[in-house]
């Protein structure tokens, strides 16, 4: 009798984990297939630029998930990506570029430029804080509002000429590294916003507001949270990181335009919640983040490599979010 209950059991939880994970399941069997089709496909410089790919999208995921993890979200995460990329680009122009933005603004140093972009995207990401916590807009329409406005400005602020000539130090960011670059400085970067944002969700009192606003946000400010300050927190947080990340995309890009970032808020959620990440919020773990950006990218550079064309690659991830967002309403529906 022990037995046949351990059994079910089993094979209850066998289901579970099925079901829990079968999105990050087949992706891996289509990868496994496309390495057993494409012997090319598993090599080191392939895997070295699924990585560079991965360490990017994850400094975005990591922003997007705190603010869906609070049953938010953040749809202009992409554009701020392309502000952030563009105002790197312009500012870290060669000074003897022909076409340079500002010809009287001699070379400035990376780092001040890399805090001048994390402050600028910092105060759009506190704008959609402020507006979603005193306002009460819900946090798709803030964002989405916020999407096209960041969009105006960058192309106003460009006008939509693309940038291109930059510093060779800065360019090298992305293509240099510890031990010979085989160890590139981006993968290094992701890995510290990694350990960082692990860190202040799990060991700090700002994640626990986090999540206790996710779970019953009416509890939360029962039992003291102040829900405003914290959400403004989390978005002015997740614009940062947007910055961070559309520093290295212009270096790893060479350039940039007003095009920059588009549409990586989607693939972002998509991350999310691939990796576990529920948009009923309270749930979520940076770890499962990073295996969500992993498994989508993988998804990508498979179809790249099976020749598949961009337009119906555009398909499969469509369907892969629905499919995403789908099963994780399932999996919130059964628990009710």
């Amino acid at each position: 009798m022990d037995n046949i209950i351990k059994k079910k059991i089993d094979k209850k939880s066998l289901a579970r984990f099925l079901e829990n994970n079968a999105i990050i399941i087949l992706m891996l069997l289509v990868a496994v297939g496309v390495g057993i089709y494409k012997p090319s496909f598993v090599s080191i410089p392939s895997f070295k630029n699924l990585a560079l790919n991965t360490a990017v999208r994850f400094i975005i995921a990591a922003g997007v998930s705190g603010c869906l993890i609070t049953k938010g979200t953040d749809l202009s995460a992409g554009r701020v990506v392309g502000l952030g990329a563009c105002i790197a680009a312009i500012l870290l122009q060669k000074a003897d570029y022909s076409d340079k933005f500002y010809p009287a603004l001699g070379e400035m140093n990376m780092f001040v430029v890399l805090l001048i972009v994390i402050a600028v995207c910092a105060v759009i990401g506190g704008a959609n804080g402020a507006i979603i916590s005193f306002f009460k807009v819900p946090p798709f329409i803030a964002t989405l509002g916020m999407q096209t406005l960041v969009y105006g400005l960058c192309l106003v602020y460009t006008g939509a000429k693309p940038i291109g000539g930059l510093k060779k130090n800065y360019t090298l960011l992305s293509t240099s590294g510890l031990f010979a670059n085989k160890l590139p400085y981006i993968i290094l970067i992701a890995l510290a916003v990694g350990i960082y944002m692990w860190f202040l969700y799990n060991k700090t009192r700002h994640g626990k507001y986090m999540y206790a606003i996710g779970g019953n946000e009416t509890a939360a400010e029962v039992a003291g949270v102040n829900c405003n300050k914290t959400k403004i927190l989390i978005y002015t947080l997740a614009a940062g990181l947007y910055g961070l990340a559309g520093f290295i995309l212009a270096s790893k890009s060479g350039g940039a335009s007003v095009n920059t970032g588009m549409g990586y808020e989607l693939e972002a959620i998509a991350a999310c919640t691939i990796g576990g990440v529920s948009t009923n919020g309270g749930v979520g773990r940076i770890s499962g983040i990073l295996i969500g950006v992993l498994v989508f990218e993988l998804l990508k550079v498979s179809l790249q490599f099976m020749g598949v064309e961009t337009s119906y690659t555009y398909i499969v991830q469509g369907l892969v979010i629905i499919i995403a967002v789908a099963l994780d309403l399932r999996k919130y529906l059964a628990k009710k």
